[in-house]
């Protein structure tokens, strides 16, 4: 996302998010060498995305790839790689990029055909490369995302197992601007 970065987001706005955990995460690249994730949940207009956004601006400044792509956009293509049997190199070249950034998961809806390509990713990725998931619903509503309640909590189980997770419980950024 352009523009989004740390030093434009409103830590004094965003009361439940903790700076100096951000700025940690984005100056550490630790933890994406290790392949851990981060999960950030909130309603929509908190930050999130612009968190993600600038999380990545600055471990790419400190040389690691990253990739933010909005869920529904990169599941609608890894979709079109399986109808063209090309899935497992859309995979592959995904797997090189050692930051991948998933905005708003939860609009990724429940099909069999499509989101079932977002759990392949998650299981490709696990243990090997790290993801920043944002996200407006809890764990307990992934099962309106994933096919099947038993490949929602395989998913989770993978992204959770090293990974931290933010939870932000603030206002809407834009609602008050808007009026």
């Amino acid at each position: 996302m352009s523009g989004k970065t740390l030093s434009s987001f409103d830590f004094k706005a965003a009361k439940s998010v903790n700076a100096a955990q951000i700025t940690a995460l984005a100056e550490n690249t630790g933890w994406v060498k290790q392949a851990h994730n981060l999960i950030i949940f909130g309603p929509s207009g908190v930050g999130k995305s612009h968190l993600a956004s600038g999380i990545a601006h600055r471990l790419i400044e400190q040389g690691i790839r990253a990739l933010f792509t909005s869920t529904t956009t990169l599941v609608q293509k890894l979709q079109q790689a399986r109808q063209a049997y090309r899935l497992p190199e859309a995979i592959t070249k995904l797997a090189n990029i050692p930051m991948l950034i998933l905005d708003d998961i939860g609009y990724a809806k429940k099909d069999d055909s499509k989101t079932s390509v977002l759990f392949e990713l998650i299981v490709d990725r696990y243990e090997s490369t790290s993801l920043i998931i944002t996200a407006n619903q809890p764990f307990s509503e992934w099962d309106k995302i994933f096919p099947d309640n038993n490949m929602a909590v395989d998913a989770i189980d993978r992204l959770v197992h090293h990974a931290t997770i933010i939870n932000i419980q603030d206002n809407s950024y834009r609602k008050p601007s808007s009026k």
